[in-house]
């Protein structure tokens, strides 16, 4: 089917929870406090566990030199959040819904699986935190305490019930704990300023490139960028553009204030790490470790207590708007609503079997490393969140006046740039130790590499690209089929009593519909109306996949069924779910025998044929009735 899968209505982002805070007209705090909230959920993410080891371990190793990454990171994970809050504000998308309705669906699945490994990445660094600050705080065996941080799927479906007000509450009390346990610690460690000054002058080297880029992951982290452009929506906002242009300046008002508390908590982090252990000239390999040499290096028990207490509220602070990023992931590119309990088990049961194995089988030392690990995963995955981000926000026809002017468009490409460099940068130094220590099998690495390695390298220049794509196939017309210039001769004019016309909620449907009510009209015919459902959710439970996903597509023919029929066209609805477009149009097609199909197109052949799929073509060598083929841009069609 096409490319185009845009359709006229969409199930709002965290529907239970959208458009629930009013945002009343008053006074500048009054505002402030309405649309305050989302960024601070967001931030959660920017002080997790994954970021504490990251921190710990870059301030141990390196001292104050790995502070400017931190500083970077934080300038651009404003940006990008604050260009995901304005994709919801404007288009009331989120960004996963967004990738879902502008991408073929092979890529937009890629962009979901690629996600969804973010998001248990980032929830394997919650269930160790978690599981190390349960150990810290009651000498609770680490396996052990992996293995309970499932319960915290009760805390989850407790708090939901009373709304996105009471869990933002929570949240920004747990941030609290965690800002004013550092700030005790930075008071008992007494860095000195001028090394911590030092720090902002940007240095690199292939020793600390590996930790640069996990702080990197663990600060602009790929899936808040989905959850931001979901929980913007959960404000009341309007639907003028001032109304808009409001939205945007308090959300970015909240997301300086709430990212720079995020910062100073990192930065808090590094600067005692660096100031107690890379004085000392310890090598910190454990979180378990730094809390134990606290107590002794700066001369006080409660040092310790303070670490792990605080440790416990990152994992759980994070664990909770982990669970509202998943289900807006699976929910915005599959359709696919999950009872969000469900959800969470299922995420971190992929989070717990991975801790579970590395601590049987490595022990607890091997936990610090997995959790820099997660957060390498993390880095490696945000040009594939961050760059379709960039180009839905520049583009005029979605965001209207919203739209990145020049120097905002200039700095997220910077910002994409930097990100990818550093990332092709750390794949070259873990590939080549891999290729040459692995020995007889070394044919097959170089083959599994070539393979992940051209995949990701093809999804990533179609996301790249993709504007230029879509206007050359806007512009570009296609005809499948043509009529045959040696035909001997004319037949009698055909009668059409059924017309079957396939559509696919884009711009094509418009034309198929005004065709086929012409001919419906003159032929006195009957109308049915067919479309495919292709999602994976479709796929695996077909009629019964989702109330979103039903809901909309009936509501979607309904109105088209109801408008034929008001002026005088027998109509019917057929809806087929399977992952082949062009089988289930074939099959309805043989099993109805109407007397004409008619199909939209949208014009690409070669590359793009490869990219958007060769539906029409595939549809005609399985069938035996006539094809009509309408453009979508220009209503010119040809029939076979």
């Amino acid at each position: 089917m096409s490319h185009d899968r845009t359709t006229t209505a969409s199930t709002p982002s965290l529907l239970d929870v959208h458009s629930t805070v009013p945002t009343p007209h008053g006074g500048f705090w009054r505002r402030m406090l309405a649309f305050g909230g989302p960024a601070y959920l967001v931030s959660v993410g920017y002080m997790d566990p994954g970021n504490w080891a990251t921190d710990i371990g870059g301030g141990a190793k390196f001292g104050y030199q790995l502070l400017w990454v931190l500083v970077m990171a934080n300038v651009m994970a404003l940006l990008l959040q604050t260009l995901s809050a304005r994709l919801g504000i404007v288009t009331g998308r989120d960004l996963a819904q967004a990738c879902r309705d502008e991408y073929p669906i092979g890529i937009s699945h890629a962009l979901w699986i690629l996600c969804e490994l973010a998001i248990v990445a980032c929830d394997l660094a919650e269930v160790l935190g978690a599981a190390i600050g349960l150990q810290l705080l009651f000498r609770i065996p680490l396996l052990i305490g992996v293995m309970l941080t499932a319960a915290d799927t009760l805390l989850i479906l407790w708090l939901t019930r009373y709304g996105i007000r009471t869990i933002e509450a929570f949240v920004i009390v747990l941030i609290s704990t965690i800002s004013g346990c550092f700030l005790f610690e930075i008071f008992l460690s007494k860095p000195a300023p001028a090394e911590v000054f030092s720090g902002l002058v940007p240095r690199l080297s292939t020793e600390s490139l590996y930790l640069a880029v996990s702080i990197l992951g663990a600060t602009v982290m790929p899936h808040n960028l989905y959850l931001h452009s979901a929980l913007v929506q959960t404000r009341r906002i309007g639907k003028t553009i001032k109304e808009k242009r409001t939205a945007c300046r308090f959300n970015f008002l909240d997301s300086m204030i709430a990212l720079n508390a995020a910062l100073l908590v990192n930065a808090a982090i590094l600067i005692v790490s660096a100031a107690v252990f890379f004085k000392h000239g310890i090598i910190v390999e454990e979180i378990q470790q730094a809390h134990a040499l606290l107590s002794p290096l700066l001369g006080t028990a409660l040092a310790s207590v303070v670490f792990g207490a605080a440790l416990l509220a990152s994992g759980q602070s994070s664990t909770l708007t982990g669970t509202m990023a998943g289900q807006i992931v699976m929910e915005g590119f599959l359709r696919f609503k999950m009872q969000p309990w469900l959800r969470r088990l299922v995420t971190r049961f992929m989070a717990i079997v991975p801790a579970a194995l590395t601590i049987y089988y490595a022990g607890e030392k091997g936990t610090y490393g997995l959790l820099i690990f997660s957060q390498v995963i993390l880095s490696l995955q945000l040009p594939f969140a961050v760059i379709p981000l960039i180009n839905f926000t520049s583009d005029r026809k979605r965001m209207g006046v919203f739209t990145n002017n020049r120097i905002v468009w200039g700095a997220a490409w910077l910002a994409a740039t930097i990100i990818l460099t550093l990332n092709i940068w750390l794949a070259w130094t873990l590939i080549a130790p891999w290729i040459d220590q692995s020995g007889a099998y070394q044919p097959l690495v170089i083959a599994a590499l070539v393979l992940a390695l051209g995949g990701l390298a093809y999804i990533l220049i179609i996301i790249v690209f993709w504007p230029m794509f879509r206007r050359r196939a806007e512009h570009a017309g296609r005809v499948a089929l043509a009529v045959n210039a040696t035909q001997p001769a004319l037949k009698d004019p055909p009668r059409y009593s059924t017309i079957l016309v396939s559509l696919d909620h884009s711009d094509a449907d418009a034309e198929a519909l005004a065709n086929a009510m012409t001919l419906a009209l003159s032929h006195d015919a009957e109308v049915i109306l067919l479309h495919v459902e292709e999602g994976v959710a479709s796929q695996v439970h077909g009629s019964l996949a989702s109330t979103a996903e039903i809901t909309e597509g009936q509501d979607y023919f309904e109105e088209i069924a109801g408008s034929l029929r008001r002026q005088g066209i027998r109509a019917q609805i057929r809806v087929q779910y399977g992952s082949s477009p062009a089988r289930e149009i074939a099959r309805v097609a043989n099993q109805v025998r109407p007397d004409l199909l008619i199909m939209g197109s949208h014009g690409h052949k070669g590359l793009k044929d490869l990219i958007f799929g060769t539906t029409i073509n595939n549809v005609r060598h399985h069938v035996s009735v006539p094809i009509l083929i309408v453009r979508g841009n220009e209503g010119r069609a040809r029939a076979r």
